[in-house]
């Protein structure tokens, strides 16, 4: 689809990533059901991972870091006894080893002693750069780049069930986690090796699952899946501005107000339309605008109003 025909559509969609897919294919086939100018995710999943996947139209994409900073939650199905390179199903099978009996106590047990702010090595297959090249490129050569361990935090990290061989649990976790490194991490806690077959996103942010749509759901009927710019956001204080605060903001003048509960507000113009983020400067007392929707592009496309 040439640029002509696209349209200026703002909003934001939350896709039920199949597995197989990269999230660059699920942003670029979004776009093209919406015909939308300008798309973007928050944060990539794993081409054999599925689930929640937030992507941002038009001006939304200006807000998309307060998710791919956002806390992630997820659900992982970890097979035991069988290491692979990648640490995932896609990876090739490199060590074996015995797995010994489970039990929900030993493997709670295990899965405790992660929670809580650690230490995590990515791994080589990643998006992570080493002089301008993808980590994951390198692996591919088999060749190993040292890593600096990065600090992580998981807040909630649960047992699902035992069957077998694998278990599945839930990770409620901070930005930068590897899920599979985690899972390696913890086959190893149990005395075996292992990796993920499966990883299932629920939630980014103050988003979760239950909106999420499929693919197909979207093709049906695009407009029905939209949700507003200020979605992800729901986490940081609303504040209304009258028209004489609204238009100062909007030229980048700053307000001179209360501080505010949350260094980051949601700012909104009298008559409820979103308008962008602020920040507190606490050095002056001062709100400055942070991002701010281009307010001329909301109504660029007349007869689609609706796409906001």
């Amino acid at each position: 689809m040439s640029d002509k025909a696209r349209r200026h559509v703002h909003g934001v969609v939350l896709v039920d990533k199949p597995a197989g897919m990269t999230s660059n294919a699920v942003l670029q086939q979004v776009k093209r059901l919406f015909s939308a100018k300008k798309g973007g995710h928050t944060g990539a999943l794993d081409p054999f991972a599925t689930g929640l996947l937030p992507i941002c139209l038009g001006e939304a994409t200006k807000f998309s870091g307060f998710l791919l900073n956002a806390q992630k939650g997820y659900i992982a199905t970890l097979k035991l006894g069988q290491a692979t390179d990648s640490g995932d199903c896609l990876g090739n099978p490199t060590d074996k080893a015995p797995v010994p009996a489970l039990t929900t106590e030993k493997v709670v047990g295990a899965l405790n002693t992660f929670l809580g702010t650690t230490l995590q090595t990515p791994p080589m297959y990643s998006a992570l750069k080493h002089q301008g090249r993808p980590l994951y490129e390198y692996a591919r050569q088999g060749i190993e780049i040292e890593r600096q361990p990065r600090e992580i935090t998981l807040e909630r990290l649960v047992l699902k069930d035992i069957e077998d061989d694998q278990i599945r649990f839930e990770v409620l976790c901070s930005k930068g986690t590897y899920v599979r490194t985690l899972g390696e991490d913890i086959a190893r806690k149990l005395g075996t090796v292992g990796h993920l077959t499966a990883l299932h996103r629920i939630q980014s942010g103050a988003l979760t699952a239950d909106e999420m749509h499929s693919l197909e759901e979207i093709e049906r009927d695009p407009m029905a899946t939209l949700l507003p710019m200020d979605t992800p956001l729901a986490h940081l204080q609303a504040m209304s501005l009258s028209a004489e605060e609204a238009e100062l903001t909007l030229r980048g003048g700053k307000l001179a107000v209360p501080r505010p509960e949350t260094d980051l507000v949601r700012f909104y113009e009298a008559q409820g339309q979103f308008i962008g983020v602020g920040e507190w400067q606490e050095a002056k007392s001062l709100l400055k605008p942070k991002r701010l929707v281009q307010m001329a592009l909301l109504n660029a496309d007349p007869g689609h109003d609706d796409a906001l």
